[in-house]
């Protein structure tokens, strides 16, 4: 057996593709109205399929499950994270761990937790 995507649910599919080629240079592989599948194996749902499926309600920061990213230049990251989308809510601004790894948690428009640190060694 082999993990092929992961999931995620948005509101506001635009706005997600934006997002994620802005920061991530992730690219639209596949778009299945209200299904799009990006590079790197991302999924982006839209939330009122997603609703229709569970027939339960959305928890945006629900705080259960987060994106992980590596970052080389993670200062550079920060500075654009910054400038492209300023009214982002943090959950740590660039911090530095005990072990020497740098970090920022963050939430996407639609409420999804994203880490982004330096490559562990």
């Amino acid at each position: 057996m082999k993990l092929k995507n992961i999931l995620i649910v948005v509101k506001d599919m635009e706005r997600a593709k934006r997002f994620y080629h802005d920061l991530f240079g992730l690219d639209v592989i596949l778009d299945n109205d209200g299904n799009v599948m990006l590079t790197e194996g991302l999924v982006l749902q839209d939330e009122k399929i997603w609703t229709k499926f569970l027939g339960r309600e959305i928890i945006p920061n629900s705080n259960s499950c987060e994106l992980y990213f590596e970052e080389n230049d993670i200062e550079a990251f920060a500075a654009k994270l910054e400038k492209l989308y300023p009214s982002i809510q943090y959950v740590n601004r660039l911090m530095t761990h005990s072990w020497g790894q740098k970090v920022l948690r963050f939430y996407d428009p639609d409420g999804n937790l994203i880490e982004v640190g330096t490559p562990q060694r």
